[in-house]
């Protein structure tokens, strides 16, 4: 029996992943039209765009997405298999939802979660959103905050002001994106700080200007129209009465559970996705669904290895890291490898040449551990190298694989290059892309 309140149709294809994509794919082809004088194309910076039809254009594709999702899901489901309502414990073993009760030898919590606005802002109403707000506007404004600038920040803050919006954007960290590694998010932060402007390092404070949003951090101000709180999401657990689940909670007030197994403590409850606070990305809460899926309807409990963790945000460049972050290295046995864009004749001729390649290895035995970058084709590079990374495989064996060109790839080629040279385990044969016949 599935249990499910509010909306249908998950998070990543009604207010996430999926309508963020269309409004990207929208706002970056409007910004192409700045580089169509170089081919001799007349009146390219004349073009207009109508926000309206252009978020009406979003609206749909998030739609189709929706209904894909619950057609392929609830839709397919009888009454007495989904019930929608809020569910809460009663006892360890029995829930209630509206009133009725149901017993159950196995419970999954896969409550999702949502978006974090403090308490003060909320005072300021509709001035201030989030991303449940955001894809439901029937026009743009005309300038905008945007509070956070992790992924949900930085791929609308982006895409906006590439559509027109003057936007501004604040974080309380010294980075961008999620980035870990200092040479990645200096390059990102000098890039897309030209797209619009970047305030790091203080926290943010709205007040009210008339019927608009004053918004200062650390001697920075400017007054908006509205402003979009992209401050990271809170997992969805306040109505659960988990004080009658029987279960140890974290600081978090999240159920401690082995994220191999997804079970809680050694309990009857699992749980999976958004809601434990681990790795809020749709792939891994894929997984995650599987592994509780599997558990809670086994005889016995199976432990699963994890995959390599791959996270993506699709600015433009992309910014995307794989492997082990930088913080977590050891500097003493580590090597690094690098390439910037300037020079990758590919990203040259498409525009986009801008951004940096970091390779981490192991020095000892040349084994890749991890990487991060600020790059064109970032979201592809990124899952090269992870698949790379869960085969085990050597910065020597990546160089005997093709490399065609010209290619984005080349510049991976020319940042494993760079690191070879920096580790102690060589390839047997002396030219590195042709291993010698048997």
């Amino acid at each position: 029996m599935l249990i499910n309140g509010g909306h249908t149709g998950t998070t990543c294809a009604r207010v996430g992943c999926m309508p963020s994509k269309a409004l990207i794919q929208v706002a970056e082809d409007f910004h192409r039209r700045n580089i169509l004088g170089r081919y001799g194309v007349e009146g390219h910076r004349g073009l207009t765009m109508d926000n309206s039809e252009a978020l009406e254009y979003v609206q749909d594709m998030r739609d189709t997405f929706v209904e894909r999702v619950r057609s392929n899901s609830t839709a397919r489901m009888d009454a007495d298999q989904f019930i929608e309502g809020y569910a809460r414990f009663v006892e360890p073993d029995l829930l209630e939802v509206d009133g009725q009760r149901i017993r159950a030898g196995r419970i999954i919590i896969a409550t999702g979660s949502s978006p974090v606005v403090p308490e003060a802002w909320k005072a300021f109403g509709e001035r201030v959103i989030t991303t449940d707000e955001l894809f439901e506007l029937e026009r743009l404004p005309a300038s905008m905050a945007v509070i956070g600038l992790g992924v949900i920040g930085l791929e609308v803050g982006q895409s906006l002001a590439r559509m027109g919006v003057e936007v501004t954007g604040f974080d309380l960290l010294e980075t961008i994106g999620g980035l870990d590694d200092p040479e990645v998010a200096a390059a990102a932060i000098e890039t897309l700080g030209r797209e619009f402007p970047i305030h790091l390092g203080a926290a943010a404070e709205i007040s009210a200007e008339g019927e608009r949003l004053r918004v200062s951090a650390g001697g920075q101000s400017v007054v908006v129209d509205k402003v979009l709180a992209s401050l990271g999401r809170r997992p969805n657990l306040a109505g659960l009465a988990l004080e009658n689940a029987g279960v140890e909670l974290d600081t978090r007030g999240i159920p401690r559970f082995n994220p191999n197994t997804m079970q809680v403590g050694d309990s009857h409850i699992f749980i999976a996705g958004d809601v434990d606070g681990e790795r809020p990305l749709l792939h891994e809460a894929g997984d995650e669904g599987r592994i509780a899926g599997h558990n809670a309807s086994a005889g016995q409990i199976t432990a699963f290895r994890r995959k390599v963790p791959l996270a993506i945000t699709f600015c433009d460049p992309n910014i995307a890291w794989v492997g082990a972050r930088f913080s977590e290295l050891d500097p003493g046995t580590t090597a690094v490898g690098e390439v910037k864009f300037m020079p990758v004749g590919r990203a040259m001729i498409m525009g986009k040449n801008k951004g940096i390649l970091r390779v981490y290895a192991d020095r000892a035995s040349g084994r890749l551990l991890g990487a991060e970058m600020f790059c064109v084709k970032g979201e592809n590079l990124a899952h090269l190298l992870n698949w790379c990374i869960t085969q085990g495989l050597g910065v020597g064996q990546l160089l005997q694989m093709p490399f065609y060109h010209p290619v984005i790839e080349e510049a991976l080629q020319a940042a494993l290059y760079d690191l070879y040279h920096k580790v102690e385990a060589k390839n047997d044969s002396p030219i590195l892309e042709l291993p010698p016949l048997d």
